[in-house]
């Protein structure tokens, strides 16, 4: 089928891949700032304030109030009920595109036909579904056109196709198989990488674990003193330099840290940046090797955190991340509604890289663990 209506838009400019977060450097000032011990193979742990155009993640006012088991254990239903809810409030404007906008195709008709093919396919690059994603679910639902008899019928083609776009994925690590694991968390600035650390950490002490943050973002203003109140709240040790310190030299120590102190589990925060800097894409193999040189195997994830409202400049950066890196898994942020959920199709279909985690709201509870099966559904249900 010819792309129509995607040729008329080749040449629409992509948005901005530097995305920034709302300034909460005011907030942070009256939070305290967890401490901890001196870095092991270095002595430069003094922080230098942070400054006061820095940018930064809020931290949400629900942050102690989490609750692991509600949040991420799929055992309780009346919970799962409520994350379900926010889910679907997420994925409105795709919903909308994928229930209305096709039961509107089929007004006055009582077959699937080569315009209503055409329009639907336009609804679904709209909904940053992606070019070769949606070329490939169109090229299968035209098969099946002879039985598609009404709108709901469609609705069940289109969800099982969309369905087969996350089989055959590499299964998620398990955190528990090393000690410490260590989890390299990498993507550009603005995304929310540091919040999803938090989070992270805070669902992974909840669960009993021992967690430690190596503060390796040591050249954004403000960086350090956002990752200690994370920690803080999260109940995490932290590793951390002053401003400007090498970045592996903090990867190292904090590893090495863990492994003095029984961790079970390291996250290693990483300074964003452009995926098409080369010189700074790097600098981030480098911490890479150096966590490899400290434990063997190590990192063993190297999680990238993308934001869904960047459409497919995501795509984009997972794949020259994924070149880079050799990305293990994905937290895709921000899909609270202003963002097209077409995006989780198309990375996953496209990259064949497991979505770990999606972000459907800025509360602590709202970054949930990816189910295909629930999130097909919350696209289509009313």
């Amino acid at each position: 089928m010819a792309l129509k209506w995607f040729k008329k838009k080749k040449n629409t400019k992509p948005a901005d891949v530097s995305v920034q977060t709302e300034d909460a450097t005011e907030k942070m000032a009256a939070l305290p700032v967890s401490e901890s011990e001196p870095a092991s193979h270095h002595e430069d742990g003094e922080t230098v304030p942070p400054s006061e155009d820095s940018r930064t993640d809020p931290i949400p006012a629900d942050f102690g109030s989490l609750n692991a088991d509600a949040a991420f254990s799929p055992a309780v239903e009346k919970d799962r009920a409520t994350l379900f809810s926010r889910l679907k409030s997420g994925l409105s404007k795709t919903r909308q595109i994928l229930t209305t906008d096709i039961d509107e195709l089929f007004l006055g008709k009582k077959l699937v036909d080569d315009d209503m093919l055409e329009v639907l396919e336009e609804r679904l690059i709209t909904a940053d579904m992606g070019v070769q994603t949606t070329l490939a679910i169109m090229d299968k639902l035209s098969g099946k056109r002879s039985r598609i008899a009404d709108a709901n019928a469609l609705k069940d083609a289109l969800k099982a196709e969309i369905l087969t776009c996350f089989e055959n994925l590499p299964e998620l690590s398990a955190s528990d198989k090393t000690k410490p694991h260590v989890v390299m968390v990498v993507g550009v600035n603005g995304v929310g990488k540091t919040t999803t650390i938090g989070k992270l950490a805070a669902r992974e002490s909840r669960n009993g674990k021992k967690v430690l943050i190596a503060a390796a973002d040591t050249f954004r203003a403000a960086a350090i003193e956002q990752i200690s109140i994370w920690a803080k709240r999260a109940g995490a040790d932290i590793v951390r330099h002053k401003d400007n310190a090498d970045p592996a030299a903090v990867a190292y120590d904090g590893v090495d840290a863990a492994i003095s102190r029984g961790a079970d589990i390291v996250f290693v925060d990483t300074a964003g940046r452009l995926h098409t800097k080369v010189n700074l894409m790097e600098e981030i193999r480098k911490i890479q090797r150096t966590l490899a040189k400290r434990l063997s195997g190590a990192p063993h994830e190297v999680l990238l955190v993308l934001d869904a409202t960047t459409g497919q400049n995501a795509l984009a950066q997972a794949k020259m991340f994924d070149e880079a890196l050799g990305v293990t898994g994905i937290a895709l942020t921000k899909l609270d509604g202003t963002a097209k959920g077409g995006i989780v199709v198309s990375i996953c279909d496209t990259l064949k890289i497991p979505l770990n985690y999606i972000g459907v709201g800025e509360g602590v509870d709202d970054l949930q663990l990816f189910d295909a099966n629930r999130f097909v559904d919350a696209l289509f249900q009313g």
